[in-house]
């Protein structure tokens, strides 16, 4: 395809002021305007086939596999000395050049179509071409945070002990026996073993390894939502991701899954520190739904993937009853084989609206809304603690470290 250039638009505008004024000085003056405009038009074409022609090996485009939340992604063509243009879908926004592009959010970006083009000698004109492309980009979240956190909380672990719970000295597993000294707890003392060494022993216990850890994301409309300025299901993954961190490197399998009306993504389950490479894949296929989630298909998938009794840690949102009552009845079911820990944003904009004073008749209707949407709220989560299941509620900010420290407590537990 040939296409005029900037240069020769001008060229081409430039007749019409020059057709107005020898139409004034002679009738037939404006003619030599039409000239003008027809000879621009055939250099046009002219210079389109004098330029280099542009074969199937130039259509071709250097795509990373994969970018971070925030990071500019800058594609590059085949051959220098071409002009490249690509059309990519979402979350993958427009930078400042056709070929640079800003990750706004998770996901994965397609390169859907690719555009060469090269200017002729005279510079009026482009010889182009385009082509479909199949390129894919996953939009992972961004890591820096989780590593930072992640392992100075892991090494904080191994050195003092403040946050998680060094291996030996806690747990279930049975590891020596030890003189029994001040400040351990009298059940750690083993009565038999005392009396037959005369002396005062204690049972010292270690963390069990190997644990099977699911984190179940939960990605429909609720979840999409925003909490305090960013999506809930963007906070679940980042919370997500440093727990398992800290999991991987206490030698634990882990399972990263997600649903909304079906089952979505599924990591499979990974172990050691390179395993984290895999949730972080994964995570990219976590998008933001619009379709209401379906827990008793999900989770009865879930169910069936899992092969021993496992920790699963779900992240979800519920808005109603309805919604409520289904989530409930395969909680429940799941809760006869596994442990199941419900991890939740404690929604920091409806207290606002409660405590904020009202100003009209429609704050008080919006503060009356927003108590009974709390109330609910209240009511399902004891209602899960009455069926034996845990409920996690934190603040949007401060969710990421509270379930890291809650997952070594429950892994240390039967």
């Amino acid at each position: 395809m040939i296409v005029p250039t900037q240069r020769a638009v001008a060229l081409a505008l430039a007749a019409a002021p020059l057709a107005l004024l020898l139409g004034g000085l002679r009738p037939e003056g404006w003619l030599l305007g039409v000239a003008w405009a027809l000879g621009i038009a055939i250099l046009v074409l002219l210079d389109g086939l004098l330029a280099r022609r542009i074969v199937r090996s130039d259509l071709a485009l250097a795509v990373p596999a994969t970018a971070e939340v925030g990071d500019r992604v800058t594609l590059t063509g085949a051959t220098p000395g071409l002009a490249y243009a690509a059309d990519v879908t979402p979350p993958l926004d427009p930078a400042d050049t056709s070929l640079a592009f800003t990750a706004a959010r998770r996901g994965t970006a397609r390169v859907v179509r690719l555009w060469a083009r090269v200017a002729g000698p005279l510079g009026l004109a482009w010889r182009q071409r385009s082509v479909a492309q199949d390129g894919e980009i996953r939009v992972l979240p961004d890591l820096r945070p989780v590593r930072e956190q992640g392992m100075r909380q892991f090494l904080r672990s191994r050195q003092f002990g403040a946050r998680i719970r060094p291996e030996s000295g806690d747990g279930t597993e049975f590891q020596s026996l030890t003189d029994f000294q001040p400040g351990m707890e009298r059940r750690a003392i083993d009565w038999k073993s005392s009396a037959r060494h005369l002396s005062l022993l204690a049972r010292e216990y270690r963390t069990e390894r190997d644990n099977s850890i699911v984190f179940a994301v939960d990605c429909g409309r609720a979840m999409s939502d925003p909490v305090d300025g960013l999506p809930r299901i963007d906070r679940a993954v980042s919370a997500a991701l440093l727990a398992a961190f800290v999991a991987l490197k206490s030698g634990d399998n882990v399972r990263l899954f997600g649903f909304a009306g079906r089952p979505v993504a599924d990591s499979g389950s990974v172990n050691g520190a390179r395993g984290f490479a895999t949730l972080h894949r994964t995570a990219a296929e976590l998008d933001y739904g619009s379709q209401e989630s379906n827990y008793t298909l999900s989770l009865v998938s879930l169910d069936q993937r899992l092969q021993r009794r496992s920790l699963v840690i779900l992240f979800t949102e519920f808005t109603d009853p309805t919604s409520a009552e289904l989530m409930l009845a395969a909680a429940a079911r799941m809760h006869k084989r596994h442990r199941l820990l419900f991890v939740l944003f404690h929604d920091v904009e409806l207290d606002r609206v409660v405590e904020s004073r009202p100003q009209s008749a429609d704050d008080i209707v919006r503060a009356n809304v927003a108590h009974a949407l709390l109330r609910e709220r209240r009511i399902v989560i004891e209602r899960l603690k009455r069926l034996g299941i845990d409920a996690l509620e934190a603040n949007p900010d401060d969710l990421a470290l509270a379930l890291a420290e809650r997952y070594v407590r429950d892994r240390e537990r039967p």
